[in-house]
């Protein structure tokens, strides 16, 4: 947990700078509007489909090695799902992004249409590396080679960081398209390259059976769960296209800092736990829950810390990170309100994001589709209450709101399951 904590930190920091550089570039221009737009349905399908199948690939595949199955005919149909699953999304994007943007991104001017579909043409190939690297990933951390799946992420930022600086003039808007697409696919050569040389892929028949069969069938409501959770983004992104031009980016900005802490924990913490919930779970699984409860308690009380720090000196972070160039003051005082507010879901959803991994590893998957459900909702009501009276800055209010509410339904249920072994 130490060693993935550690090279998160040095992985958020290169991103913060990355960020830096766009944000002096470009400020809260279209550019970034229409990038984030271009990049929201690329990532929508990654975080649904792909991450659902890698999630539930890890806990079944840690029970086929202890049960001595074939391993190589589990990733074989790992793999083979995950490059499916890639391709049919990189078509339907292609052929539907039109009607997309109808939906998700009305009455904008023509060329802000254009700029997001030839950026959305850039970055869908990302798609089929993406779900490579995700299972790759997955058969590192079996491995215990955490350092290895987590440095693989400089890779894209590296690449960024090189397009903006040497290329902008050149590519102008679709500098940050194919500075994506660049490091995708850096990170996808090393990643099999380390994969191939500690021989952990394992290409082999096909063949179906319990483990394999189990994980096919988990895979629906999990992506249901994932669907619904995503939607939740994307709904988002959707409310904030309809305010004026720069909200997009300013919401982006805001949530750069609280989504740092998360995903320092969430990385040293959740990708280490799921494969060790899956293998305790397995062994014992009430030592599991207590283990589990305890995690929480102190991620809880440190994260609540973290917050408030966060809150205290949010103008300050803002105005040292961004404001420069492009980046104006005004800029500065409007993401930083919104980060305050973002901060408050932080502690929450660290606990949500955990307790996902957890009930994960038992099959709990249907639960987190009806949860996922309700969340949607909540947010498409709180959204529409709230925006109306507090524009960019209600939409932070509602996703604050809904991983506050989220996270009190999975503890609960969570510990109701926890009585019923004692």
């Amino acid at each position: 947990m130490a060693i993935v904590a550690v090279v998160t930190f040095l992985l958020k920091a290169v991103a913060f700078y990355k960020e830096t550089i766009i944000a002096g570039s470009f400020g809260l221009d279209e550019v970034i509007d229409t990038f984030i737009i271009a990049s929201l349905i690329p990532t929508f399908i990654n975080s649904v489909f792909i991450s659902s199948l890698t999630n539930l690939f890890i806990p079944n595949y840690i029970a086929e090695l202890k049960n001595d199955g074939n391993k190589s005919s589990f990733q074989t149909i790992v793999f083979l799902i995950t490059i499916g699953i890639s391709i049919v999304s990189i078509l339907i994007s292609y052929f539907s992004i039109d009607f997309i943007l109808d939906i998700i991104y009305p009455n904008q001017p023509e060329v802000n249409y254009q700029l997001v579909k030839n950026q959305l043409y850039i970055i869908l190939p990302c798609l089929l590396f993406w779900g490579i690297e995700s299972v790759m990933v997955g058969l590192l951390e079996v491995e215990n080679r955490f350092l290895i799946s987590t440095i693989s992420g400089i890779f894209p930022l590296l690449t960024m960081i090189l397009f903006l600086s040497c290329f902008l003039d050149t590519l102008g808007p679709m500098v940050l398209a194919y500075g994506t697409l660049a490091g995708t696919i850096i990170g996808f050569i090393f990643l099999s390259f380390v994969s191939i040389k500690y021989k952990i892929l394992s290409i082999g028949k096909p063949v179906l059976n319990d483990n394999s069969r189990l994980m096919i069938r988990q895979l629906p409501p999990k992506v249901s769960s994932g669907f619904l959770s995503a939607m939740n983004n994307f709904i988002d992104q959707f409310f904030a296209g309809q305010l004026i031009v720069g909200s997009l980016a300013a919401l982006s900005y805001a949530n750069r800092i609280p989504a740092f802490g998360v995903a320092i924990v969430i990385m040293s913490l959740g990708n280490v736990l799921l494969p060790h919930f899956s293998r305790l779970v397995i062994e014992d699984l009430k030592k599991a829950y207590q283990y589990l409860f305890k995690i929480l308690k102190w991620v809880f009380i440190v994260a609540f810390v973290a917050t408030v720090m966060g809150i205290i000196l949010s103008d300050w972070i803002v105005e040292l990170w961004l404001e420069r160039d492009q980046f104006t003051h005004d800029d500065t005082i409007k993401v930083s309100a919104i980060q305050q507010i973002l901060f408050l879901n932080v502690p929450f959803y660290l606990c949500t994001l955990i307790i996902v991994k957890f009930l994960t590893t038992i099959n709990k998957n249907s639960f987190m589709a009806w949860i996922s459900l309700a969340n949607l909702i909540i947010n498409i009501i709180l959204n529409v209450i709230l925006i109306k009276h507090y524009g960019v800055f209600g939409l932070a209010m509602s996703t604050s709101l809904v991983f506050i509410i989220s996270s009190c339904f999975y503890f609960g249920y969570t510990y109701k399951q926890y009585k019923k072994l004692i």
